[in-house]
C-alpha cells in the first residue's frame, strides 16, 4: 500500500524513540473504523486567542473578585454568587491557555517542582482581582514552611512529598515534612453551619474551643492522598493527563500527625440536628479551585453516617502545634480513614444537604473507573466516589533498580495502611517476585493504631544474586490484602494504587567465595561498582586460568 504524504517524510531524529513508545505523546490515534485507516495527529503550534472585547465586558475584575474576608488573603466567595462564577466562567472561555504538558506518554521533567502548574497559573492570573498574586504567595508560603528538601510535585496548586528516606524516618511525620497546599486566613474568620439544620449558626473560632460545649478530641491520624504510587500507573499505562489532579505522586503521598479538635457531631448536635431529608455534610474551604473552566471554591462532602461515628474532626492543633498555614490554618477537616482530598483545609462553612455534593472535587474527580473507561466514554456516574482507602503499602528503601551488596540479607523498610477505621495486621516481603512470603516480626512494626499507618523494618533473606523483584504485602485486620500486579488497579483516573508494592534491584551477594573475590579485586584496583552496568577493564580470567579450566572440563564444543 502507498504511504500517505504526511508518513513519506525524512525521519525525524527523535524516530525511533517515537517508533518504540517512548514518546507516545506524538504518536497519531489510528481511527480504523471504516475502510481506510485515517491518521488523527496531536495540533502542533497550537495559536492562542483573546477575546479581549468579551473579557472587558464583564466589568473590573478587581472589584468583581476583590477579597472577602480581612486577613483572608486569596479568598474569593464562589459558591454564594452564581452570578460571579458565569463571570469567571465567561473571562476564561473567552480566551485559550497552553495545554498541560503530557507526563504520562511524554518524559516526566527531572526538575524540582516537578510540573509548574501553568493552567491554574494562567487561570489565577486571568480572573485577576484577589487571586493575581495567589500561586506567588503560595510558592513562598511552601519555602518558608517546608523542609528544605521536599520534592515539590507541582508549584500550583501545591503537591509534594517528602524524599524516601524522610517519610518513615519517624511514625509520626513532621509537619515541614507532609503533603500540602496554601493559603493565608485569619484566626479570627468565622465558620459557618447551615442548610437542614434545624437551628442554622455561625460560629467564632473562640466559640469552637468552649471545652465546656465542646470536648476536645486527640487522635493520631494518618492522611493519605489517593494518587499515592501514581508513578506505577503512569509508568506502565498512560491515563488522565490533567496536570494538577494527576501529579506524579510516589510513595510518600501520605503522612501521619497527632490532631486536636472537635467532633463535628457535636456542632451539627448545638444547632438541633439534621432536618429531613439530610444525609450528608458538605465542606467548604477558602481556596479557588478550576474545573473544565468553572470557578468555585473547594468543595466536598461526607455522609452522616461517617459524623454520626465521631470520625469527621474540625482541628487546629498539628503535632502539639497550631496548624500551620500550609495545613490550613486556623482549621481544617480531618476526616478518619478517609482520603485526604475529603480532609479540608482552611474551613469556613458547613452545610447540611440531602445527596453528595455536586461540586468536581467530590462528583467529578477522584472516582475510580472501571478498566474500559477512558477520555472517548468517560461519565462521572460510571465511576465510584472514593472515600475510605484500601489496604496498601510501600518499600521506602532500598530504591528500585539499586544495586545492593549484602552477605545473604537486604535491609528493607517502608510503610503499611488501611482505611476506613482497619489496621495493618500482618506485612510480607518476598524476594522472589511474591511466590514465597517472608512475615515482617512483630517487634519491626511501629505501634498499631486504628487510624494510622505502621512503619516497618525488616532483613529480607536473599540466597540468589542478579537482578531481583522484591514485593511487599499488607494484611489488615479484616484480612484485607492487595492485587498482585498494577494492572488489577490500573483505571483512567489513575488513583488508588492499592497493588503490592514491587521493586527491581540488582543482589550482589558477598556470602559467595567467586563474589566477594571479584569485589576485592576492584577495590584493589580502585576501580568503582558505581554504575553497575558501565564496562570497567578488569579481567576476570587469565588465559591460564583458562587452560585450566579446560583440563577439568573441556573446551566448549566436543570432537564427535
Amino acid at each position: 500500500m502507498e504511504l500517505p504524504a504526511q508518513l513519506d517524510t525524512t525521519n525525524r531524529p527523535d524516530e525511533w524513540k517515537i517508533e518504540q513508545g517512548m514518546a507516545g505523546h506524538k504518536l497519531p490515534i489510528l481511527d480504523q473504523s471504516e475502510s481506510d485507516t485515517v491518521h488523527i495527529y496531536p495540533p502542533v503550534d497550537m495559536k492562542l486567542t483573546k477575546d479581549e472585547e468579551a473579557i472587558a465586558s464583564v466589568g473590573n475584575r478587581a472589584k468583581l473578585f476583590a477579597r472577602e474576608r480581612k486577613g483572608w488573603k486569596g479568598y474569593v466567595e464562589w459558591e454564594n454568587y452564581p452570578q460571579k462564577k458565569a463571570k469567571a466562567h465567561k473571562i476564561l472561555t473567552s480566551q485559550t491557555f497552553d495545554p498541560c504538558p503530557d507526563f504520562n506518554f511524554g518524559p516526566i521533567p527531572g526538575t524540582n517542582p516537578v510540573l509548574p502548574g501553568d493552567d491554574f497559573k494562567e487561570w489565577h492570573t486571568a480572573l485577576g482581582g484577589e487571586l493575581t498574586t495567589t500561586a506567588d504567595d503560595s510558592w513562598r508560603c511552601v519555602l518558608k514552611e517546608k523542609h528544605p528538601d521536599m520534592l515539590h510535585l507541582l508549584q500550583f496548586p501545591y503537591n509534594g512529598e517528602p524524599p524516601k528516606r524522610l517519610v518513615t524516618s519517624k511514625a509520626i511525620t513532621p509537619n515541614p515534612s507532609t503533603l500540602s497546599g496554601t493559603m493565608v486566613v485569619s484566626r479570627s474568620s468565622k465558620k459557618k453551619l447551615d442548610g437542614l439544620v434545624h437551628n442554622p449558626k455561625t460560629y467564632k473560632f473562640s466559640d469552637l474551643m468552649d471545652e465546656t460545649k465542646f470536648p476536645r478530641i486527640e487522635k493520631t491520624v494518618t492522611i493519605q492522598c489517593s494518587g499515592t504510587r501514581r508513578i506505577e500507573q503512569i509508568s506502565l499505562y498512560g491515563g488522565q493527563g490533567d496536570e494538577v489532579p494527576q501529579a506524579p505522586w510516589a510513595e510518600g503521598a501520605i503522612g501521619t500527625a497527632r490532631y486536636v479538635g472537635i467532633s463535628l457531631k457535636k456542632v451539627i448536635k448545638d444547632c438541633g440536628g439534621l432536618i429531613k431529608p439530610a444525609k450528608h455534610l458538605e465542606l467548604y474551604g477558602a481556596e479557588t479551585y478550576v474545573k473544565d473552566l468553572e470557578v468555585g471554591n473547594y468543595v466536598v462532602s461526607v455522609p452522616w453516617s461517617k459524623v454520626k461515628a465521631n470520625e469527621v474532626i474540625l482541628a487546629w492543633e498539628m503535632n502539639g502545634e497550631p496548624l500551620p498555614k500550609i495545613h490550613g490554618y486556623p482549621m481544617r477537616v480531618v476526616v478518619l480513614g478517609y482520603i485526604g482530598a475529603r480532609s479540608v483545609k482552611w474551613l469556613y462553612r458547613i452545610k447540611a444537604i440531602e445527596n453528595p455534593s455536586l461540586a468536581p472535587v467530590q462528583s467529578r474527580e477522584y472516582l475510580y473507573f472501571n478498566q474500559q473507561v477512558g477520555k472517548y466514554n468517560l461519565r462521572p456516574t460510571d465511576g465510584i466516589q472514593i472515600q475510605e482507602m484500601p489496604v496498601s503499602s510501600a518499600i521506602m528503601s532500598p530504591w528500585t533498580k539499586q544495586a545492593i551488596v549484602h552477605r545473604g540479607k537486604i535491609r528493607c523498610k517502608g510503610w503499611a495502611y488501611s482505611g476506613g477505621g482497619r489496621w495493618p495486621e500482618r506485612v510480607e516481603l518476598s524476594a522472589d517476585g511474591g511466590f514465597s512470603w517472608y512475615d515482617v516480626p512483630p517487634e519491626k512494626l511501629s505501634k498499631k493504631g486504628k487510624w494510622t499507618w505502621r512503619t516497618w523494618e525488616y532483613d529480607l533473606p536473599c540466597d540468589v544474586e542478579g537482578w531481583i523483584e522484591i514485593v511487599c504485602r499488607c494484611w489488615d485486620n479484616s484480612l484485607n490484602t492487595q492485587p498482585l500486579n498494577v494492572r488489577a488497579a490500573w483505571n483512567w483516573g489513575l488513583h488508588v494504587t492499592s497493588s503490592a508494592h514491587r521493586i527491581k534491584i540488582y543482589s550482589i551477594n558477598k556470602s559467595r567465595e567467586l563474589t566477594r573475590r571479584r569485589l576485592d579485586k576492584y577495590e584493589q584496583l580502585g576501580v568503582p561498582l558505581a554504575p553497575l552496568t558501565r564496562y570497567e577493564i578488569v579481567p576476570g580470567q587469565t588465559d591460564e586460568e583458562y587452560e585450566e579450566y579446560w583440563k577439568a572440563h573441556e573446551p566448549r564444543d566436543v570432537d564427535e
